[in-house]
């Protein structure tokens, strides 16, 4: 970006929170602010308890609900997945990033919106067996969250114009503290929702997002590449192949993406599940989750600053590892909770691991891919999480389907399946060459 050109060239002579609070870098860690407010306020909370308060009656019914968030959560996954390395070669082709983010907010704010409003209607008819005024709060949850998801590939990449590669494991720790600091914002809305009627979150959820993503709207200009190429969008899944059959010279990057679908397997999986499983296995009110979901959020923004200077200290490789230690060790404790206290725990170190994977990942692409395929390559590591994003609740909620006679001890055996994903990743992430460590 032009307008940065002159604290990149200083690199290393900005302080850190003079980099921060620069227009552009400030205006895209609001977007984080922004963006985050939806993850927390549909994704993780209220359109959980939203399906719960539908349908869960009883500890069966609850394993039901279980099964339809994680469902949808995978169906919303598997359209991403088709599109996601194509916007990865659009970046590389065309440069244009703050386009993309803007087009893909906009449509996933309005279906938000359009949550609200049906989920308050009662509508007459059904629509694949099911209350047609359900189904269609269903199908706009799968529409906002591909959008937000898409959005997210070109944010993510947009962080490579912001500053010098010292700068970036900073910034992207700024823009995560930032980004959790936004779910205090959107949990607000929780004193007008109270413990029924929750989609009544949808509608100001949705103005949150819009209101938080203006500022990069309208103050981070794009850098378009001079000479735009031509070739079919469709042509850039022959790219994506070729990029495949050169795995030999990227190794450490592709065997980073495997390791980063094993782990963002389990984190996608908790993100969309943590809601329903406090309240069924722990017995937590949604006051209490609120509750926790602070402290959680607040071991977010902990996290990620404290993971930006280690990332920086120690190389993104152990950074990595080390969130993905902490994550097991959450995921553990969750898993044989009985006492509320063991919960509260479990949440605050996976609150840590999950802004801690978002800066160290991000930093770790930025650190192993050449300049001129970065896009492609955040692409594909947005397709990898986001296949992951399709297994690990496909996993989750077959498990709790099939065994939901069991009551609670089917949603202890999903939790518990993610354990055995967090080792896999560990384990390959281990596998990366020493020179790249």
């Amino acid at each position: 970006m032009g307008h940065l050109e002159k604290p990149v060239g200083q690199a290393g002579k900005i302080s850190p929170w003079r980099l921060y609070f620069t227009l552009p870098i400030l205006s895209w860690a609001l977007y984080d602010f922004a963006n985050t407010i939806f993850s927390s306020n549909i994704n993780t909370i209220f359109f959980p308890f939203y399906l719960q308060e539908v349908i869960g009656e009883n500890e069966v019914l609850n394993q039901i609900a279980s099964t339809f968030v994680s469902y949808s959560n995978a169906m919303a996954s598997f359209f991403l997945v088709l599109f996601s390395p194509l916007f990865g070669v659009l970046i590389d082709r065309t440069g244009r990033k703050k386009k993309y983010i803007v087009i893909f907010s906009l449509l996933s704010i309005i279906a938000t919106f359009f949550m609200g409003i049906f989920g308050g209607w009662k509508l007459p008819g059904e629509l694949f067996g099911v209350p047609l005024s359900f189904a269609l709060v269903i199908i706009l949850f799968i529409i906002a969250k591909f959008f937000y998801h898409s959005s997210l590939v070109f944010y993510d990449t947009m962080i490579s114009d912001l500053g010098s590669k010292q700068e970036i494991p900073l910034i992207s720790g700024f823009g995560v503290a930032v980004g959790y600091i936004g779910t205090l914002v959107g949990l607000a809305v929780y004193p007008f929702v109270g413990d029924d009627g929750f989609h009544e979150a949808f509608i100001p959820t949705a103005l949150l997002f819009l209101a938080f993503s203006l500022p990069l709207f309208f103050f981070v200009k794009d850098k378009p590449h001079d000479n735009i190429q031509k070739e079919s969008f469709l042509g850039g899944y022959r790219e994506i192949i070729k990029t495949f059959k050169e795995m030999t010279l990227y190794k450490p990057i592709f065997l980073f993406m495997i390791a980063y679908f094993f782990l963002n397997d389990a984190i996608s999986t908790t993100i969309a599940m943590m809601a329903i499983y406090a309240k069924t296995i722990v017995g937590f009110s949604t006051g209490q989750f609120i509750l926790l979901y602070l402290v959680s959020t607040i071991s977010s923004i902990i996290g990620s600053f404290i993971f930006g200077y280690v990332t920086k200290a120690k190389g993104a490789n152990k950074a990595v590892k080390y969130v993905g230690v902490l994550l097991l060790v959450a995921l553990l404790i969750a898993t044989f909770a009985i006492y509320e206290w063991m919960f509260w725990l479990a949440g605050s170190m996976f609150g840590v691991a999950l802004g801690s994977m978002w800066v160290t990942t991000r930093t770790y692409i930025v650190d192993l891919t050449p300049d001129d395929k970065r896009g492609q390559f955040f692409g594909l590591f947005a397709f990898s999480g986001k296949v992951s994003s399709i297994v690990g609740p496909l996993i989750y909620g077959t498990i709790t389907l099939v065994f939901a006679d069991h009551g609670d001890i089917a949603s202890r055996m999903a939790i518990g399946s993610l354990m055995i994903l967090t080792l896999i990743g560990l384990y390959i992430h281990s596998r990366i060459p020493e020179e790249n460590n």
